[in-house]
This record gives C-alpha cells, structure tokens and sequence, in this order.
C-alpha cells in the first residue's frame, strides 16, 4: 500500500535571502541546507506579500494578499471566516499541525458574537488559524506575559528562573556570573546561558519529531509546519554558535551616503527609527551579525538532524519539505534596521522545495528565476497532497509546474508586497491619516516600484544600473513610462481580488452558460412565449454539447 503524501513546511523568523552558503553567503557554514537546495529547487525571486511577521504569515497561512485578508499588523486578529491553509487541507482529509510561532492573533470578538467558544474544538481551529497547535511558541515571552511549554522544560533541565526563557535562553553573562539582557544589542556578542541542546531551535527541532513518530501511528496525511524562532532577535545564541564567527566574516555592509541626502519622505523617516539609528552603527553591526550568522548555522546543525530522522523511516520519499523564511533582516543596510520597507534585503526570502515526486527529478540542484510569492505555497500544499486548489479563494498559485520543469506562459510578471506603517512612530512623523499609510512594491525582475500614498512614488532599477538599490529614481522625468506601466499593474491588481470566496468560478460561470434563472422559472424581460420558447431550445441544445 503506497505511503501517504506529506508536506514538511520549514520557516525561520527573519532570516534574509542572502544569508546562506547556496544563496551565496562566503563566510557561512550552512552545509545542510546547502544540501537540501541540491536536492530540489532554489527560488531566486520569491517574495513576502508583507516585510513584517503578522502579516506575512498570514499571507502564507491563507494564501492571500494582506488587502485581502486584512491582518495588517503583528497582533491584528485574522477575522473569523477568513479561509485558511488548514481549513482547505482539512477538507482532503489532512492534518495541518504547528510547532512553533505562528503570530496568529484569535478574533475573540468575532468568536463571541458567534457563539464558538475559544477552547471548542472550532474554536481552537479558528483561533490558531487553521493549524492543530502541537506546540505553539512565538518566541517573545518578557515577564508579565504567558509562559510557553519551553519553561516547563528548562526548568526540568534545571534552569530555574522567574523567566527562564529570558534569563537562560535569551540573555548572556558578564564576567562576573550576572546576568546581560539579550534582548539589548550590545550584549549580542554574549553568548547565551542556556547549552545548545536546550536552547530553543533544537528544542523545536525536537518537538517538531515527537509529532512525526506520533503521526505515523495516526495513519492521516500531514502538514507540518516547523517554524523556528530564530535567526530573529533577542540576537544571542549558545555556544559553539556564540563565538563561531567574527567581524572578519562580515559581508560588507550596503548602504551610501546618497541614501541620506535628500531621501523620500517615508525612508527618511524609517532611517530615524531608534532600531535603524542604532543598527546603523558599525559597533551594533558588529556585535549583531556574528551571532545572526551563529543562530543560521545553529539551524542548519538541527536540518542535518531533521533530514537523517526523515531518511530513517523512509519520509524523505513521499514527503514535500519546504525551508523558506517569513521575510528578511536589513542588519545595518540602507541604514536601516529591522524589516520594515521593500529593498531586497527585507521583502526578499530564501526558498528551497524539495518535490520528493519522479516527475521533479529534472529539476533537482536547479535554480529558479521566476517570480514567487509567499501566497504560493499554500496552492502548491493543497496541489501536491491531491486536492482542488480552490482559485476564487487562493490569490498565489501552485509552484508544481515549476518544481517538475514546466514554466507556464502566463505565469506573473510582476510580484507584490504591501505595507501599514499606522501603528509606528512614522505615521506620527508623517503626519499622515491612520487610513493612508499604506505602501505598495511593485516589482517586475529589473524595476521595483513603491507606491507610498500621500507622497511620490520610489524606484530602483536592479537589474541594469542600481543592484544595491542606492538609487531611487521616483522623481525622475525619464522613468515617467516605467512609474506609470508599474502604476497600471497596481491599478489592475488593486480592482481584481479573489473576494468571490463562497462562490466558485465554477458555479458563477455555469449559472450565466445554462441560463439558470430561467431554468429556475425567473422570466425577467423575456417578450413572449415564442422568446421563450427559443430560450428553451437553446438551452436544450447547450445540454446535449
């Protein structure tokens, strides 16, 4: 009897396209990954449909654009009925199973006006978007907040703490035994109290195949998505990873004084952020980037682990595994800090598919220039374990074709990215209305085009002149054509969502070609029973095609 299919989604929080051996990282020890790349297809051009946790994952877990399911912040509740991955899974009879973070915020008002209570079995479904919570952990737990299953577990360790997240696993020690708050920069270089082995990547990597030996005497398909909490602050790691790189393995920082000169007013603004201002400076770079590279090794050291229990009980033949990210890190460049604008080194992600299927072997090792977007892989889930992709809900498409060597013509041209900067100090910066402080990237594989309500557009040419993105030319009269082709792809993206989520293109299509309202008896303007009658006929005649 054949195995079933399963699906083995890995996503690291904030780790950056360029930040890997086989993306081309020189200094960068990540063999395994390197590895897994080897074995399926890399994507040169994916892209997040927004560079900030909340709503990208929401982006990947419904597999639709953040105008469409409209969580538009971390912390902003994804609405009650919006369809999710799990919810089309479940449909084919598949498990949809989380470890790890998720940022997913219940709608609990929109629950209570239903009548689900949160801890029912709908109510948990909904509330953790559609995933069956194995173990939950976003991975940001100062004091005051509730505490993870993870404390539990240090604490049997013997690390005993108010916080042990915090105070062992998250913050380092001084010379003097005391304790160094990781969350705070400049004890980046510190390295973590915690050892490895019960540091938080290895501990999911753990608790990610205590499911798996329990799902295969369950018998059901899974999805299992295994989302790490690092290489995302507090920047710390354990040792041997604290101290396995330098400043000397430093890629050189991208950023020019011309950035800093007259900017547009939204980047300006973004540059003055207390995170950009700080990140900006060498000595912040320098204690921060060593130990993200340690924290990405880290994670490579538990793929080789993850990779050798699948391949023990025969997983890796029937299983889809997917290691991609859930947008990037700017670690100083464009002076800026966090992720929060759409240069490449924020909205773009690393993304590796390993399709287990013969038909993918002529693409194993290859890489993949098309377009990608976030929202893709959901339809690409629900194709490869054997369902229907439903296209009036899902906005991205199956990435099938391309895995087994088959770009279709009229795959996107253009890829899109969104952004609310309302809940930030920069809208106060601004001066701008809570409702129109939206930004939008437009991108076609040379030119990247932002539309910022309120102000000018910005555009970068990367494929011909401006590879770092230094130059921005949205105020220049000789790309008046290019701003304005890029400006009709958003108009048209903006006017055709897929938001015909009850009715399937299907049954629109049907109830117009076999004039089902006068089937129905529904005879509006018909003049008489001879029209009537030829309807009929043609009707007829339609039914026996």
């Amino acid at each position: 009897m054949a195995r079933a299919k399963n699906v083995l989604w890995i996503m690291c929080d904030q780790l950056r396209y360029d930040y890997l051996g086989c993306t081309g990282h020189p200094r960068l020890k990540t063999p395994n990954i390197d590895a897994m790349a080897r074995r399926g297809v890399l994507f040169t051009r994916a892209y997040v449909q927004s560079p900030i946790c909340g709503p990208s994952r929401m982006s990947f877990y419904t597999g639709r654009y953040m105008r469409s399911h409209g969580s538009h912040w971390n912390g902003w509740p994804l609405r009650v009925g919006e369809p999710t991955l799990g919810d089309h899974l479940k449909k084919i009879g598949v498990r949809n199973v989380l470890v790890g973070k998720t940022h997913m915020a219940p709608d609990l008002e929109g629950m209570k006006a239903l009548g689900i209570p949160p801890e029912s079995v709908i109510g948990v479904h909904v509330a953790e978007c559609g995933f069956e919570p194995y173990e939950r952990d976003d991975g940001l737990h100062p004091s005051g907040r509730p505490r993870p299953r993870y404390d539990e577990y240090l604490r049997k360790q013997g690390f005993e703490a108010p916080n042990p997240w915090e105070h062992w696993a998250n913050s380092g020690a001084a010379e003097d035994g005391s304790l160094q708050n990781g969350w705070l920069l400049v004890h980046a270089d510190k390295a973590a109290r915690v050892p490895d082995e019960h540091s938080e990547t290895p501990y999911m990597t753990r608790r990610a195949m205590d499911f798996i030996r329990e799902a295969e005497t369950d018998g059901r398909p899974w999805c299992l998505h295994l989302s790490y909490i690092k290489p995302h602050w507090p920047y710390i790691a354990p040792e041997p990873y604290a101290s396995m790189y330098s400043t000397e393995d430093m890629i050189p920082v991208v950023r020019a004084m011309r950035e800093r000169q007259n900017p547009h007013p939204v980047f300006g603004a973004y540059m003055d952020m207390r995170y950009s201002r700080n990140m900006a400076r060498d000595e912040a770079r320098e204690k921060v980037i060593p130990t993200y590279m340690g924290l990405i090794t880290q994670i490579d050291d538990q793929m080789g682990v993850l990779m050798k229990f699948l391949e023990a009980r025969g997983l890796l033949e029937t299983t889809m595994i997917v290691f991609t990210s859930d947008h990037g890190d700017y670690l100083g460049d464009h002076w800026m800090g966090e992720k929060d604008l759409f240069h490449e080194q924020s909205a773009k992600i690393p993304l590796i598919i390993i399709d287990p299927s013969k038909e993918a072997d002529a693409t194993r090792g290859t890489r993949s220039d098309a377009l990608v977007e976030g929202i893709d892989l959901a339809p690409t889930f629900v194709d490869y374990l054997g369902g229907k992709v439903p296209g009036h809900i899902l906005e991205g498409r199956s990435l099938l074709p391309l895995l087994r060597g088959e770009r279709p013509a009229d795959w996107r041209k253009v890829a899109f990215s969104e952004y609310d900067y309302a809940m930030q100090d920069v809208r106060l910066k601004l001066n701008q209305p809570i409702e129109r402080c939206r930004l939008f990237m437009v991108f076609d594989g040379r030119w990247k085009y932002i539309h910022a309500t309120g102000f000018r557009p910005m555009l970068y040419d990367l494929e011909k002149t401006d590879p770092d993105e230094y130059v921005d030319r949205g105020d220049d009269p000789e790309c008046a054509a290019i701003i304005a082709r890029l400006q009709a792809e958003l108009f048209d993206w903006a006017l055709h969502p897929n938001d015909h989520i009850t009715t399937p293109r299907e049954r629109i299509a049907n109830y117009a070609d076999n004039q089902l309202q006068v089937k129905g008896g529904i005879l509006i303007g018909i003049w008489d029973e001879a029209e009537l009658a030829a309807i009929k006929d043609g009707i007829a005649q339609r039914a026996k095609m």
